[in-house]
């Protein structure tokens, strides 16, 4: 057999060089299974915000996507991710929204995929309220205390600072404040936002006034003040329910459910992107993970976009299991 000539040697070597780059290329620059943006919700709290921030990057610098964010409330944004308005809710509590969800998933249009993290609810007081007055453990310990908590805007009571205003968990908080037969010794405070409700905590902790009040997990507010959980009665999922119920007749005292929060997707968006779909049912991030996450937007007082970039630079070990190893390799190379 006749040895190869070196021209032919060469121009072999180069068609392989070619198509290596240009397979290298294909791979550089993937095409969205979309054919437009992905459109997530934007709910006002620290954790979503920050989830929507590393799955939007990763969506764009991994799968080759454009995304768009809707800003909006619990509820006006599961009516839009069922119509279809929105493709994405990064962090659903289904246990706090029990009703609504139910029928949202019983309509076909909305499914819930992976596990985000362990979620919860409860009523605080700081660790200072409790060693004044010892004797205050449990929420229905509340009726004989109005008077450390009073309301400025009406004296004769005490305050209890609930949720947002236009929150979903607005219904939860004012059947279990009924529930308690509290309506007579105190007013159920909505604050006009997130940041208001936090900057009225912050704001009673720091001149180590007492405040009782509403607040979630994982949150950087609750890990980094030293706080006591006021104690509710066993957990009842009949008596959850109603408490969820905007028209709960007779509401009932019971410990606020552990929230097993997942994602939210449109029926017909996962349908068109099963590779998407994939990734946001394997993602889940460790309680710890996401503690120190938020701790580091509190402390250092950044975006939460910010925050998405911090996740994505310290943890790889737990965003890499959610994705293909080109997909990595793709997000890798922007961060």
């Amino acid at each position: 057999m006749r040895p190869a000539s070196p021209v032919l040697s060469f121009i072999a070597a180069v068609g392989a060089a070619t198509a290596l780059l240009f397979s290298t290329a294909a791979s550089a620059a993937p095409s969205c299974e979309v054919d437009r943006p992905v459109r997530f919700s934007g709910l006002n709290w620290e954790s979503n915000l920050v989830l929507a921030g590393i799955e939007r990057f990763i969506v764009e610098h991994g799968y080759g996507c454009k995304t768009a964010v809707e800003i909006g409330e619990t509820l006006a944004m599961l009516a839009a991710l069922q119509r279809g308005d929105v493709d994405i809710t990064p962090e659903v509590w289904p246990g706090q929204i029990e009703v609504a969800w139910d029928k949202a998933i019983k309509s076909g249009r909305v499914q819930g995929v992976g596990h985000v993290f362990d979620a919860g609810e409860g009523w605080y007081i700081p660790r200072y309220t409790q060693e004044r007055h010892p004797e205050l453990k449990s929420a229905a310990d509340l009726a004989r205390f109005s008077e450390l908590f009073t309301d400025p805007e009406e004296p004769s009571k005490g305050r209890i600072y609930g949720c947002p205003a236009g929150w979903s968990c607005d219904i939860l908080n004012t059947n279990l404040f009924k529930a308690l037969k509290l309506e007579e010794k105190y007013t159920m405070f909505a604050p006009g936002s997130g940041a208001a409700q936090k900057a009225a905590i912050v704001s009673a902790y720091k001149r180590k006034r007492d405040i009782v009040f509403y607040y979630w997990t994982p949150t950087a507010l609750v890990g980094s003040l030293d706080l006591v959980k006021l104690e509710l009665p066993p957990f009842d999922a009949a008596a959850y329910t109603c408490l969820t119920d905007p028209n709960c007749a007779d509401p009932v005292a019971t410990e606020f459910k552990s929230n097993r929060a997942v994602t939210g997707m449109n029926t017909d968006f996962a349908r068109a992107a099963p590779q998407l779909t994939e990734f946001f049912t394997k993602l889940t991030v460790p309680g710890p993970v996401i503690d120190d996450t938020l701790g580091w937007l509190e402390t250092e007082q950044a975006e939460p976009e910010e925050a998405a970039l911090y996740f994505l630079r310290k943890y790889p070990e737990v965003w890499k299991k959610w994705v293909p190893e080109d997909v990595a390799t793709r997000v890798q190379a922007k961060l």
